[in-house]
């Protein structure tokens, strides 16, 4: 693409999005700019009801008193291997595509007042902690957690068409930047397939827009977050960040310190998985025991970038496209002038 064409391309974003927060009314926040302390915060995040896509489907206080079959808890956490939420329906019957706006949070453990992954949910998956995010990059049974069998799947994040985000309200904390929840301002989840991906970029670091990309949505995992997940495999590793999805070759960066365990300790068993690197075990459940992993490549070592049979998901639903999350006549003209 050309200069010029980025500079075409600039410019039709900065007007596309300013009226977008002019058609929402005064006082209107993009959900990207929203602030909050994990221990305090509102019932509903998305303040904002009635327009363009009516209201907040769930809510933002999850506990104790929210978790179970019937939650409709909207804040997603991301910590470690074994303790991780993905963005999925509430009810069956509808694609990624069709509900994106209304997903809520199912996780891996309970203590966080959402959904758990029934029994068999996570087939494999791997944790990259990178000096820019953590990711986890893995398969499922997405029938176990409402999505429609075969469906490909979509992306959520927390901007979309009105900015409102998909989930609208839908916000992340992790406490994998030291022992408190931070917000994660940029994220995205792509779920289809039966293959997900889930990144979270540090709060604090300068890339975190460019690595948590939001308009790559056909594009996939493989693309927005390539990784060496392999099916029937649990591992955490440490590993280099990617380049800035659409501006590298895309390939799998580096990783080392990985530790392989198994699904039935991490997911249904009393173990604690400690991020790679890390000296202690996560405190988000003390009932739990620190795991003894076992080591798959020597300290310091990396592995090398490739993906064999069976590798890493490469889901996507499109064909190479790349599209922006716009609604109407501007949205639909900025999406293809992207594509020229």
């Amino acid at each position: 693409m050309s200069f010029t064409k980025l500079s075409i391309v600039a410019t039709g974003l900065s007007l596309y999005l300013t009226s977008v927060v002019r058609a929402q009314g005064p006082g209107f926040v993009p959900l990207v700019n929203k602030r909050f302390n994990y221990t305090n915060l509102p019932y509903k995040v998305d303040t904002d009801v009635g327009l363009v896509r009516g209201d907040q489907l769930g809510y933002n206080i999850c506990n104790s008193t929210t978790e179970g079959a019937a939650s409709l808890c909207q804040t997603l956490i991301i910590n470690s291997l074994d303790d991780f939420c993905l963005w999925a329906p509430s009810v069956p019957g509808k694609t990624v595509g069709e509900i994106e706006g209304e997903m809520i949070a199912w996780c891996s453990q309970p203590g966080h007042g959402t959904r758990i992954f029934p029994p068999g949910t996570i087939t494999g998956v791997q944790l990259t902690k990178t000096p820019d995010y953590v990711q986890v990059v893995g398969f499922m049974d997405q029938t176990k957690v409402n999505m429609v069998k075969g469906d490909a799947g979509g992306e959520m994040d927390p901007h979309g068409a009105d900015l409102r985000g998909n989930p609208m309200g839908g916000v992340v904390f992790s406490t994998a930047w030291g022992g408190n929840y931070k917000q994660v301002i940029e994220w995205h989840n792509f779920n289809g397939g039966d293959a997900f991906c889930l990144k979270a970029c540090d709060p604090s670091g300068p890339r975190q827009a460019a690595m948590c990309q939001h308009i790559y949505d056909t594009q996939g995992c493989g693309f927005n977050a390539p990784s060496n997940a392999r099916n029937g495999v649990f591992e955490s590793c440490a590993g280099d960040s990617q380049d800035p999805p659409g501006t590298g070759p895309g390939t799998v960066p580096a990783s080392s310190l990985c530790s392989t365990f198994a699904s039935s300790d991490i997911f249904e068993g009393t173990v604690v998985v400690p991020l790679p690197g890390a000296t202690g075990a996560p405190t988000t459940r003390s009932a739990k025991t620190t795991a003894t992993p076992t080591p798959t490549t020597s300290s310091g070592g990396s592995s090398t970038s490739k993906t064999a049979s069976g590798g890493a998901p490469t889901q996507s639903s499109g064909a190479g496209r790349v599209i922006i999350q716009g609604a109407g006549a501007f949205g639909s003209a900025f999406a293809l002038m992207l594509m020229l």
